[in-house]
Parts: C-alpha cells; structure tokens; sequence
C-alpha cells in the first residue's frame, strides 16, 4: 500500500522523524499543553493535533454522533518515530516462530483463507481523558477523542497459532510491529497476551475496518484487536508474533502502561503507588455528545441530548442522566445494540423552561454492575479516566 498523492518523503514530513518518549528517560517528556489545531494526515479527515514525532491524532467529538467511527476520522497514536509510510503486499509477511511445530510466514491472502470473523468493538487509548487529571500527569495530553467505535473484520489469532502448532510448556505471545525507535536506547515497540487470553475466540488478526483496508495511520496490512482492553495492546501494522517459553518481561510491559496494584487502580493525588501490574480492560463509561459542552440553548424549545456509553466487555445495562449537578436522575434512552464490545447510544429529552446554566451529568452502569465514580480517580501515568463528567449547557 502506497498512500495515493504523496511521496514517502512528504508523508514523512507529515508525520515527523523524531519522537519524544517521557516514559524511556532518553529524551524529554511530552506535556501537551497549547491549544489544539485540526490537521489532515493522508488518509484522514480534519483531526486534532496533539504531537506530530510521532503522530498523534485526536478525533473531533462531532464523529461520534454515527454510530461508528468512520475509518478516516478514527483518532491515531503510535509510540515510535520511525513509523511505516508504505508497505508492499508483495514482501510483507506475517511471521509466526518461537515455541511452535511450524514456523509459519504468512501473506494477506495467506490470511484471508482462514474463517472470517467480524464484530464491532471499542477501541480506546489508555490514556483518553489524560489531560483532565489534577495534579497533571505527563503524557499525551488527550481529551475524549482517542476512542472510536469500529466494524472490525479479520481471523482469529486463535486459528494461526493453531497452525503454528503450540508447543507444550508455552507460556506467552510477543507481537511486534513495523514501527522502528529513532535510537537504539529507545526500546521497539513490543506487547504480550498470556497464551490463554491469546486464545479466546475473540482476539482478532484485523485486516479490515468497516468494511474496507485499513488506513496505514491505523496500523495497515494487518492490526492486533483485543476487544474489551486498551489499545496498547492492539499492535499495529503487525508484522511478528514469537510464541514464548517465558513471560514478557519487555520495557513496554515491565515498565510502560502500568496502573496501581489496588482495587481501583488509583492512588492519593501526587503520590506513588507501592505496586503496579499492567493495564488491560477498559473501564464504563458515558460521555454527552450533542450537544457539546459550552453549547447555548433556547429557553422552552425541546432538545435531545445524545451521548455514548461503553464498558470493557460486559455491555451497556442502563444509562442515567442529570440536568441538576446530580441531584436528580433519570433513565435514558439506550439507541441500537451492536454487541457487549460496541458502545451504545444514549438520548434524553430536555426542554429547559428558564434561562441560566444547566450542569448536565452522565453515568452509565455497565451488565456486571460497574459504573462511573462521581470523584476523579488519580494514578501517575493518567489512565483509567472515567469519572463522571460535568457538561455546561447555558439556556438564553
């Protein structure tokens, strides 16, 4: 795949060369502070800048009124410099080795012979909603727009280590993509599934988004899909998955992408957590959409305020909504059902009688019982946000 109307060399000057990494220590961190601009990036429409060594890309809340994220405003984040600007279908290969009968190297077609799988899933960065922490954490300083709710089609990794053959005593999978580090004191970026949550019948080898390839920003020929866990885990333009005989003990697993080792994965503001794990499933929760916060409003004309819920993996029960700072809720309206990986819409009449600020609120209550927390919870790396949020709608 060759982005059509550019040249490797302006892609590369589209996306930069160089890449600033806070969680290595070899260069300086990224506190994204400044206001955000829209750009457009091959293949994408109008996104919100945040960095651009590497690409960083956030996706307008407006997209999220569809039901699904289109493929050019999907937001993207990669983590290394040297990212892959084309790939040629006719040497590409996806590589499967370690502790297996039969290494396999496998083309697209190869892969497109295997049983087709296709469901809709959430993919969210662990990191959305970063910039609303207080103290401010470092990090890619994202709002609510590393998310996106997509049509994902593609085999089951389950299916290809199964040809692969797994040996007896195998413990992990290692997946690696075509993205490069700018030095060598940068580690390439790696993540791992234990072999059972490898192989459950979900876990998806991508090779289609709604309907069609890829964008290459997205991780094109093929991308990891982990429905229900963060998108750290959803290794893009996946080239390279080792069957290991020992756990991962890489820097983006041993030291990147890691939450408290308490209930809530949070710990007291500023402080450091005694013990950390990796981050996996993704938290519930709700966000207003329509109309955006900040809006004006007509006094005694009715409005449909629209929003979306999502959870890691357990689906949508209820959604309720507030109009008074949370003194009072009520049930909304949950739209079409796409499956316990999707979000699902939510609408609520209003028709505000008098003029002034109304302090809208959302919350969500996913099939399991999990909900949002009314407080924010807070840990060093700024992930997990899900608190219930404060929207301003002023009626005139």
């Amino acid at each position: 795949m060759h982005l059509p109307g550019i040249t490797r060399r302006d892609f590369l000057k589209a996306v930069g060369v160089t890449t600033a990494m806070a969680a290595t220590g070899t260069l300086s961190p990224v506190l994204y502070a400044g206001e955000r601009r829209l750009e457009t990036y091959p293949e994408k429409a109008d996104l919100l800048l945040l960095t651009a060594r590497p690409p960083q890309l956030e996706t307008p809340l407006k997209y999220f009124k569809e039901l699904i994220t289109p493929n050019e405003a999907l937001f993207v984040r990669w983590h290394l410099a040297n990212i892959p600007t084309s790939v040629d279908l006719a040497t590409w290969r996806l590589v499967v080795h370690g502790e297996v009968e039969n290494a396999l190297s496998l083309t697209l077609d190869d892969l497109k012979r295997f049983e087709k799988i296709e469901y809709t899933a959430v993919i969210q960065c662990a990191g959305n909603g970063r910039s609303f922490f207080d103290p401010p954490v470092f990090g890619g300083q994202w709002l609510n727009g590393a998310m996106g709710n997509v049509t994902w089609s593609g085999v089951r990794l389950r299916d290809v280590l199964k040809r692969a053959g797994i040996k007896a005593g195998a413990q992990e999978v290692i997946f690696k993509g075509l993205d490069n580090p700018p030095l060598p004191t940068v580690p390439g970026f790696a993540k791992s599934l234990a072999l059972d949550k490898a192989q459950e019948d979900e876990i998806m080898i991508a090779y289609e988004m709604n309907g069609r390839e890829l964008p290459l920003l997205n991780g094109y020929p093929v991308r990891l899909v982990v429905p229900g866990w963060y998108a750290t885990y959803w290794v893009k333009s996946l080239s390279d998955m080792e069957v290991a005989a020992q756990p991962f003990e890489g820097f983006w697993k041993k030291s990147a992408y890691r939450i408290p080792d308490t209930a809530c994965g949070c710990v007291e503001p500023g402080s450091t957590p005694a013990k950390t794990i990796p981050i996996t499933r993704m938290t519930t929760r709700s966000l207003l959409i329509n109309p955006q916060d900040g809006s004006r409003l007509k006094a005694g004309r009715p409005i449909e305020l629209m929003g979306v819920a999502f959870s890691g993996g357990y689906g949508i029960k209820e959604v309720s909504v507030s109009v008074n700072g949370g003194l009072d809720w009520r049930p909304a309206r949950l739209g079409k059902d796409l499956g316990r990986h999707s979000w699902v819409q939510w609408y609520y009449p209003m028709k505000p009688q008098k003029a002034g600020s109304y302090d809208v609120r959302v919350r969500a209550v996913n099939s399991i019982g999990e909900s949002q927390p009314l407080d924010s919870l807070w840990n060093p790396a700024g992930y997990l946000w899900n608190k219930i949020e404060r929207n301003t709608l002023i009626v005139v």
